[in-house]
């Protein structure tokens, strides 16, 4: 998978825009990245297209820009010649796949159906975008392509909200997803930039879903854990169950048996895509501590913070 795509993968959505006038550029695109979205696909569904890219990619190198609704390999060129990363289309047109491939620029083709997909893999690609994702045929459409095509990614496009985002980046097949729910037209004509910015900050927390698992309370010995929680079941009706390590009550206290992370203990946070999660918040500025990973079958599983809060370590947790 080229790293471009890779990356867009680690940010999970993709804002689809339309600009009618290349002034909005700028501020949608500090909105998007303050958002927490750093990356747009402009389409070059309107005459401001090329001179919005330009723009985005000379004010805000950080910024993973690319062209939308390309359609012929001259516009491609112009895509590129502003600072497009990715080229995307809507349908798949095999000149266009090969001008961007030959030039080294990574494109993302339109596909509806398992022939466009076979033309994908014959051009020699591994992600193809899925268009008009819930009109023709949604998530189980892609399931029932994906099937044959075991070595095939999807980015789908078209009817994607707030309220199905979650369903489709469930499925492992799908890198990301592209959505203009976020960047509403009457919203960049009307400047309000902060309002979009909200709405962009709003689909990366309903995304990545963070809720409390578990507070962890550093106890001075077994018995003492134990102790707590029989006190906490007869107060609450936590259920108590003994572990190795530790002892639960409920599912929201987990007491040591011996000091552990953090002067009085840890605090637990679940996320839907703990992968995505760590990338987010290391763009919000915060480390992780790399060696304290938990993976199974190649997957990140668990991993904490640096540093304490309030006397609590912290640490994530794959719902």
């Amino acid at each position: 998978m080229n790293k471009v795509v890779e990356e867009l993968g680690k940010i999970g959505i993709v804002p689809v825009i339309a600009l009618d006038d290349a002034k909005d550029a700028e501020p949608l695109a500090k909105a998007l990245i303050d958002g927490g979205l750093p990356c747009a696909e402009v389409t070059f569904r309107t005459a401001a297209a090329q001179e919005s890219i330009k723009i985005m990619a000379d004010k805000f190198p950080e910024l993973i820009v690319g062209a939308g609704t390309v359609l012929t390999p001259e516009q491609a060129d112009k895509a590129m010649e502003a600072g497009a990363k990715f080229i995307v289309s809507p349908g798949l047109n095999p000149k266009v796949v090969k001008h961007c491939m030959d030039k080294g620029y990574p494109i993302v083709p339109g596909t509806s159906n398992p022939s466009d997909v076979e033309v994908a893999i014959e051009l020699g690609l591994d992600v193809v975008k899925f268009f008009p994702a819930e009109a023709a045929g949604g998530l189980n459409m892609i399931k029932s392509m994906a099937a044959p095509y075991t070595s095939m990614k999807f980015m789908p496009t078209g009817g994607i909200n707030a309220g199905n985002l979650k369903s489709y980046l469930d499925f492992g097949k799908i890198v990301c997803c592209g959505g203009s729910w976020m960047v509403k037209k009457d919203m960049v004509a009307a400047g309000d930039f902060a309002g979009i910015e909200k709405l962009t900050r709003e689909a990366v927390d309903t995304m990545l879903g963070f809720e409390v698992r578990h507070v962890g309370v550093n106890m001075e010995s077994g018995e003492a854990a134990e102790e707590l929680a029989d006190t906490l079941q007869k107060m609450f009706s936590f259920e108590k169950k003994v572990g190795n390590s530790s002892v639960f009550a409920g599912t929201g206290f987990e007491l040591m048996k011996k000091p552990g992370r953090g002067a009085n203990g840890h605090i637990a946070i679940a996320t839907n895509y703990i992968e995505r999660a760590v990338y987010h918040l290391e763009k919000r500025g915060f480390e992780f501590e790399q060696e304290s990973a938990v993976i199974k079958e190649g997957k990140l599983k668990a991993i904490y913070f640096k540093g304490e809060f309030g006397g609590f370590a912290m640490h994530l947790v794959q719902k």
